[in-house]
């Protein structure tokens, strides 16, 4: 089995992310739902979701800000196993980011690091 890491990128809105208390209540239960599935699978690994606060660091010095690209940034990512990119795209259809219009899930597989 391979490991999987999903980024979940959204809108952002003035120096947070764009979404009220009522939304965000009501996503948090459609999220506990559609990561418990992954989880009963027994192929969940971790989740979480981050922080709007970031720090950039390059060759040209550090910026107090996240990556915002396009007015979009991760708002959380998950880590799983499965069998192909092919399974892991059918878990991000029924996704809760895509009840945001703008909100879609990234998906990469994480390459085995070996000495």
């Amino acid at each position: 089995m391979k490991e999987f890491l999903l980024l979940f990128w959204n809108e952002t809105g003035d120096g947070r992310y764009q979404i009220d208390p009522e939304q965000m209540k009501k996503g948090m239960e459609a999220w506990q739902a559609w990561i418990g599935q992954i989880a009963l699978k027994g192929r969940l690994i971790s989740t979480k979701p981050i922080q709007y606060q970031g720090m950039l660091v390059s060759n040209q010095g550090e910026e107090n800000t996240p990556c915002i690209l396009e007015k979009k940034m991760v708002t959380g990512y998950l880590i799983c196993k499965a069998d192909s990119i092919q399974e892991v795209s059918e878990w991000a259809k029924s996704c809760p980011i895509l009840m945001s219009p703008t909100g879609f899930t990234e998906i990469r597989e994480v390459s085995p690091f070996e000495l």
